[in-house]
């Protein structure tokens, strides 16, 4: 049984007050909030077992390896990679792109092209103009309309034997489009292109099936899926990975250093270089764990519930419009009031209580698309309730009349 109440109670932060109010917390889709039981792991962590690991021969180091590399596999079991050594341990989704990107430096030849999509943000664009001007490579736009949808007919007519990399997330953070990634990554394999999928907005609602999707790189962030910040994953299939030079050089990614020469280590060690967070990397397993012991099958179907809800809820207050009205769409809302600034409805909704994001939302040319200097947005997570969305209809509705 799902019962929302007896998970909230799992997460201390609920139960904040902010500006005399009981916290209502609609910013999930910039980071999720902590369980104890990943608040614990980390305590413990810190207790017990903090060693530098892969190096020491004493207990402590041993231990805390056993829990980092227990991690990866809680991780490579998550997204079902075929190896354990597929999962490279980075400092999130950023980190894990622009790895990828740097990689492809020396792939590229000028007058390659590569794919992005216009609902990206802005760390699954900029990395990919910088490659291109490294390159000369030229980067190609999957266009989207006024629902917030990728025209998949232009991105047909854009694929082409030129194209050598696909870039697309899984699901837009400013919008809540999922996208039909499947087909975008059979199209772009027919071609013989690589695909990356940016799943940070993704991870938190579904739990994506890499050798299903045939995905060659796939990046996601702990701490949109209830852990820490500071670590996050790149998947990527061991033929990409092989071919990729390493991205930073230092301790722990050689096999052997001379003033003449230096091997790398092997997969996945190759791409880890330094001392990693090793207590966030613990923490993401155990924020595995947490999220699949109640379930993803669960967590999206009360998550939808919720989204409907809330949709309902603020279209009827006149004057506001919804962004982003995708059929395929997780629990995110991007809204408007007409002729009031998003940033002061938003100043307005914390003074209440209700934490939403405001602004471009790292994706500023969806807000470009639309005209509009930003949003307010509505982020939903399984531990959210009704009851706190009538919450933030009513001061919503008290913002509009004390602004207009």
């Amino acid at each position: 049984m799902f019962n929302v109440e007896t998970i909230r109670k799992d997460f201390p932060i609920l139960k904040r007050q902010v500006n005399g109010k009981s916290l209502v917390y609609f910013d999930n889709a910039a980071t999720s909030q902590t369980p104890q039981q990943v608040i614990d792991v980390i305590v413990d962590y810190y207790t017990n077992y903090n060693a530098n690991i892969h190096r020491g021969v004493h207990t402590l180091s041993q231990e805390a390896t056993d829990l980092y590399e227990q991690a990866r596999l809680k991780i490579q079991k998550h997204f079902n990679a075929k190896a354990s050594h597929e999962i490279i341990m980075t400092s999130g989704t950023t980190h894990g792109i622009n790895l990828v990107a740097s990689g492809f430096t020396a792939l590229l030849n000028e007058g390659d092209e590569i794919i992005v999509s216009a609902l990206e943000h802005h760390s699954n664009i900029v990395p990919w103009q910088m490659l291109c001007e490294r390159t000369g490579a030229i980067l190609k736009i999957i266009p989207m309309n006024d629902e917030g949808e990728l025209l998949m007919s232009s991105y047909t007519d854009i694929l082409s034997e030129k194209t050598k990399l696909v870039f697309v997330n899984h699901i837009s953070n400013a919008l809540g489009t999922i996208n039909p990634i499947k087909v975008i990554i059979e199209k772009a394999h027919a071609v013989g292109a690589a695909v990356l999928i940016d799943g940070a907005q993704a991870c938190p609602h579904v739990r994506p099936d890499v050798q299903a999707l045939d995905v060659d790189f796939y990046v996601a962030s702990a701490h949109k899926m209830c852990g820490p910040t500071g670590v996050g994953m790149l998947y990527g299939k061991e033929e990409w990975l092989k071919k990729l030079p390493p991205y930073q050089g230092g301790g722990e990614m050689i096999a052997e250093v001379t003033f003449q020469n230096t091997t790398y280590a092997d997969l996945p060690h190759k791409f880890e270089a330094g001392t990693p967070n090793i207590c966030g990397g613990i923490a993401f397993g155990a924020a595995i764990d947490y999220m699949n012991a109640i379930g993803f099958d669960k967590i999206a179907a009360y998550e939808h519930e919720l989204l409907d809800y809330a949709t309902t809820e603020l279209l009827k207050i006149e004057g506001l419009k919804i962004y982003g009205t995708a059929k395929e769409k997780t629990s995110v809302i991007s809204f408007n009031l007409d002729g009031i600034h998003p940033y002061d409805v938003g100043t307005l909704l914390d003074k209440m209580g209700i934490a939403v994001r405001t602004g471009h939302h790292c994706a500023q040319p969806i807000m470009d698309y639309f005209k509009i200097p930003g949003t307010i947005r509505a982020s939903f997570a399984f531990y959210n309730t009704k009851e706190e969305i009538d919450a933030l209809v009513s001061a919503t509705k008290k913002a509009q009349l004390m602004l207009s």
